[in-house]
């Protein structure tokens, strides 16, 4: 079973553009780009509808981080395709907990790079994402589970937790 979350979340980004420059549904915009392949495959389909529908439900507030991130900037002003590589990204971080924030990051830039709609994208996708995850994690707001998801911190205190504790041993001349 092939995986297609980037071919996934590039589509969602085509829908998610449509609907702001067309009179139309997110679920008509992203209906028709849809593949054989990823309708055929659930898990590739049950990824879609969670990323689509995270969307649609949790913009606004996704819209007030970017806002906040953006300083004096208008959201009117933001490159349409940088907006929505942004809230997409910021969607998985917030709601798709399997997912690490790395990634979607990661995910950004790469698209954002490859969709271009300035020369600068892949840089101010980054710095945005960067500020606003920083945020995130210090408020605690960043919940995820699953395997390479654990914190680093988390992973250290466990290892220590499970090393023998150690005696000191003085020797006879001290």
């Amino acid at each position: 079973m092939k995986t297609y979350r980037r071919q996934i979340r590039e589509k969602i980004l085509q829908a998610l553009y449509t609907i702001e420059i067309r009179d139309t549904d997110i679920e008509s915009a992203a209906g028709w780009l849809l593949t054989e392949e990823i309708l055929a495959d659930t898990n590739a389909m049950k990824f879609f509808n969670l990323l689509l529908n995270s969307i649609k439900e949790h913009k606004e507030e996704i819209d007030r981080y970017i806002v906040k991130h953006t300083f004096n900037w208008d959201m009117s002003r933001i490159a349409i395709m940088d907006k929505n590589i942004i809230r997409m990204a910021l969607t998985e971080i917030l709601y798709c907990e399997d997912i690490p924030p790395k990634v979607s990051i990661n995910e950004a830039i790469e698209i954002a790079k490859k969709f271009n709609s300035t020369d600068k994208s892949s840089k101010f996708v980054n710095g945005i994402l960067d500020a606003i995850f920083n945020d995130l994690k210090a408020e605690g707001k960043v919940h995820k589970n699953g395997r390479g998801l654990i914190d680093q911190s988390v992973a250290k205190l466990q290892k220590t937790e499970s090393e023998p504790e150690k005696t000191e041993v003085k020797s006879e001349q001290e």
